[in-house]
């Protein structure tokens, strides 16, 4: 069973407060600790307080708040930290994935320019795996259903079909587009994109 330790429900910052990564809370102690970071104490007003560690040990444990138990007592799992001295926003192609092709392809089939509604899509491989086509951004598009189903084990030329436009990897974005609010964790809101 993992521990809230292991889980990824830390927000990191660059020190221009962009958020750039999602931390486990032990990998954000650690960097506490070592003043690689500064822990944001966000309240109920809204005010956000950086944090060092020696004064983060002695915050209170309010009732919604993630912590854990040491010697000493409870310690506040923070939910947002500020790196010290990074402020670069690193740049990441997004993973190959059914959402992510939903995305590249704006929801529509790359054969008919169909809008697709959820379910009524799949991923089409180009080049059909059972003939060596790979899973790539390069090899594979959103299809209707129906279209991939008559396609089959076929390239789209043997199927009689065209594509609208030849598939890419999508550009390298910065990272802070490509995270997600998972956890629903209220204090990340301020700093994530919609």
């Amino acid at each position: 069973m993992n521990s809230v330790l292991d889980k990824h429900v830390v927000l990191v910052l660059n020190r221009n407060w962009q958020a750039i990564n999602v931390r486990t809370p032990a990998d954000a102690f650690c960097q506490m600790a070592t003043d690689v970071v500064t822990a944001l104490d966000i309240r109920e007003d809204e005010s956000m307080i950086p944090t060092r560690w020696e004064d983060w040990k002695k915050l209170a444990v309010r009732e919604n708040d993630f912590s854990v138990g040491t010697a000493h007592g409870l310690i506040r799992v923070p939910t947002v930290v500020v790196l010290s001295r990074f402020s670069k926003v690193p740049m990441k192609r997004p993973k190959f994935n059914a959402r992510n092709l939903w995305e590249r392809d704006g929801g529509r089939c790359q054969y008919t320019g169909r809008a697709l509604r959820p379910g009524e899509g799949n991923i089409d491989h180009i080049v059909p795996r059972s003939r060596g086509g790979a899973t790539t951004w390069e090899n594979c598009v959103l299809a209707a259903r129906e279209v991939n189903s008559r396609k089959a084990n076929r390239t789209p030329e043997e199927a009689g079909l065209t594509l609208l436009r030849r598939p890419e990897s999508p550009r390298e974005l910065p990272v802070t587009q490509l995270l997600r609010n998972v956890h629903g964790i209220p204090d990340w809101e301020p700093f994530l994109k919609s």
